[in-house]
């Protein structure tokens, strides 16, 4: 916490990596030129989690983290006790760490992994006062699958959903738990999510160019990548031209479709995963689910379902395909099903769609 109340209070940039993975660590600091000269401006570099390459590296300047955890209090109704259940290397952690140091208070740390017996006694540590947490979508459905886990967030007054979509049934179990889920959508560049249950915290702006690709802007965008990459994504000042596509309401409500290089390509129709998904969720033998897309020669691509089943469950894919095109076009319908007693992740919780499909191809 000494270090991010220095970094916050105008100190020396930092780069936060994985202590427990030396391999990760090591990579990350030469990717990422720790001990390298960088601009006075820069606060804390962190991490992207991009599919492919180099890590870029979010460079955050102390204003933008100041501007993410006081829009978030605002929004919240004020600030209190965090839980930190997630990496302080990934954007989410860390911003516990940060609106912790503003708040005054010190978070309760709880390993990524814990087990749903765990969060009980947690979150009875909180203390009184308003209580938080910022977790992803797996680690909830796991919570609310065990009733005093549940009972347990069901006590804190914000449940932060971040690090991707969260899949309808585990909404549905947390509401019925009475667990006050907020979804959050953002990222590294943006220091973390900027934006609410669809609407903007205060200071951010959201826009939806012609192409539907979502630009995020205000106080929280990050002051460029430590490895810059072209076309800048951060080439319009104050604003970051994300890779997701979507829609904002006439209410200025953001709906995110999925990102853009997700896009399938089949049979002559775009289909994006995240409607698939939502399709295939629907059905009531599926736990979890990811689609993408894989080659082929009479269709260009072909969607591709894997699911985690619920238990005692079974599905085929006949009646996944008859079930998903009920709501759409048929043509978009998973054409292939692998069960899996676990979907791949990455980071903090991310589906790693790379190895998904690897694992269809192979």
């Amino acid at each position: 916490m000494s270090v991010v109340d220095d970094i916050l209070s105008g100190g020396a940039a930092v780069l936060p990596v994985p202590a427990d993975d030396p391999g990760q660590s090591a990579a990350l600091t030469t990717a990422l030129r720790a001990g390298d000269e960088i601009d006075d401006a820069v606060a804390v570099v962190l991490s992207t989690s991009g599919t492919t390459g180099t890590p870029k590296g979010a460079q955050l300047t102390s204003s933008a983290l100041h501007a993410s955890a006081t829009a978030t209090h605002t929004r919240l109704g004020g600030g209190g006790r965090w839980l930190l259940a997630l990496p302080a290397y990934h954007v989410a952690g860390f911003q516990v760490l940060v609106r912790s140091v503003i708040a005054g208070t010190e978070p309760v740390a709880l390993d990524p992994a814990f087990d749903p017996a765990e969060l009980p006694g947690a979150v009875a540590a909180l203390g009184s006062g308003r209580r938080y947490a910022s977790l992803v979508a797996a680690q909830l459905d796991k919570a609310v699958r065990d009733r005093r886990a549940a009972e347990a967030l069901a006590d804190l007054d914000a449940v932060l959903i971040g690090g991707g979509p969260m899949p309808a049934t585990v909404g549905e179990r947390a509401a019925a738990a009475g667990v006050r889920v907020i979804r959050t959508y953002g990222m590294s560049e943006t220091a973390g999510g900027c934006v609410y249950d669809g609407v903007a915290l205060p200071g951010v702006q959201v826009r939806v160019d012609p192409q539907a690709r979502i630009w995020l802007g205000g106080a929280t965008v990050a002051a460029g990548y430590r490895n810059p990459v072209t076309p800048d994504p951060f080439a319009e000042p104050g604003w970051f031209r994300t890779d997701d596509v979507g829609a904002v309401d006439a209410a200025g409500v953001l709906t995110v479709a999925g990102r853009s290089d997700d896009a399938i390509s089949t049979g002559g129709l775009t289909v994006l995963p995240g409607l698939v998904e939502t399709a295939v969720l629907s059905h009531p033998a599926v736990a979890e689910c990811a689609v993408f897309g894989v080659p082929d020669e009479r269709l260009g691509q072909r969607v591709v379902a894997a699911v985690v089943l619920e238990p005692g469950a079974a599905v085929t894919l006949d009646e996944l395909r008859t079930h998903a095109a009920q709501t759409l076009d048929r043509t978009a319908a998973p054409r292939e099903l692998h069960v899996l007693d676990a979907l791949p992740r990455r980071g903090i919780g991310k589906v790693d769609r790379r190895a998904l499909r690897r694992l269809a191809e192979g």
